[in-house]
């Protein structure tokens, strides 16, 4: 499997989560601080954390509508891979369990298979998000208005509250950037680290997505935290969502969407 739901939360692909999601990559601060530092600071360590996110295996529990099913996600010469571990928090029969390890062996011996060119293109495929992302990352300090709003403890932790508003005048340079018009969000990070602690944003007027002939309306918003898993590393730990579009601009589409992500491992590690 070519692609994971975490990776769609980095990556900003697949739904209407794309136009979403970029949106709440804001920023971090330390005493009396100027707020461009916090951006430029904050936007660097999500990037580091971006960069890194490929260089670990994980577990990752997703809600659905029936129940919850959690994954052991691996990466296997360049992509993930999903290994079903358990369904509703049951762990699964050793002969099923047997079964999936079979298929990672199937897949990672199709892999290893095969030629240069088809290697590239999956790992192309893989990447091609990424790409596409950093292009929307460009727009966060100049797509809204940052404000420092107070200080707050979590846990250990100290950590600056930014709020973030539309800019007045912002002109979104591609489709992607468009959703930034019509939202807001409040971000809680670090001061330390200029790591994201957690993250909010919200939809607070209709937001037109040419090209998609949908509209991302008010109501649609979500949440991530983030937590360290290794040295100078920060990656997501939870996510929620809850969406209301309306596509064909009369069609209404309404979701909800949660997820958990543990146990991370350099890929290779034990």
């Amino acid at each position: 499997m070519a692609h994971t739901r975490r990776e769609a939360l980095w990556y900003a692909s697949r739904s209407l989560l794309v136009f979403v999601l970029p949106a709440v990559m804001l920023c971090a601060t330390r005493s009396q601080p100027d707020i461009k530092t916090i951006i430029d600071r904050s936007v660097a360590a999500n990037d580091k954390d971006f960069e890194a996110g490929s260089r670990f295996d994980y577990q990752e529990k997703d809600r659905e509508a029936n129940g919850t099913k959690t994954f052991q996600v691996t990466m296997i010469d360049g992509s993930p891979y999903q290994r079903l571990l358990a369904v509703n928090g049951k762990p699964l029969s050793k002969e099923r369990a047997a079964d999936e390890w079979k298929k990672q062996e199937q897949v990672t011996a199709e892999r290893r298979a095969q030629t240069p060119e088809q290697r590239n293109k999956r790992i192309a495929d893989y990447a091609k998000g990424r790409k596409r992302d950093h292009v929307m990352m460009s727009q966060l300090s100049k797509g809204f208005v940052f404000k420092l709003v107070g200080a707050r403890k979590v846990g250990k932790r100290s950590v600056w509250v930014l709020s973030a508003t539309p800019k007045p005048g912002y002109q979104p340079p591609n489709m992607d950037s468009q959703v930034l018009l019509g939202m807001r969000g409040e971000m809680w990070i670090d001061q330390q680290t200029y790591e994201w602690v957690k993250v909010t944003a919200e939809v607070i007027r209709p937001v037109s997505i040419e090209g998609f002939l949908a509209e991302v309306e008010p109501g649609t918003r979500f949440e991530i935290e983030k937590v360290p898993v290794a040295a100078g590393i920060w990656q997501i730990a939870h996510f929620s969502m809850q969406s209301h579009a309306k596509v064909l601009h009369f069609i209404d589409k309404n979701s909800a969407e949660e997820d958990w992500y543990s146990d991370f491992k350099p890929v290779g590690g034990t």
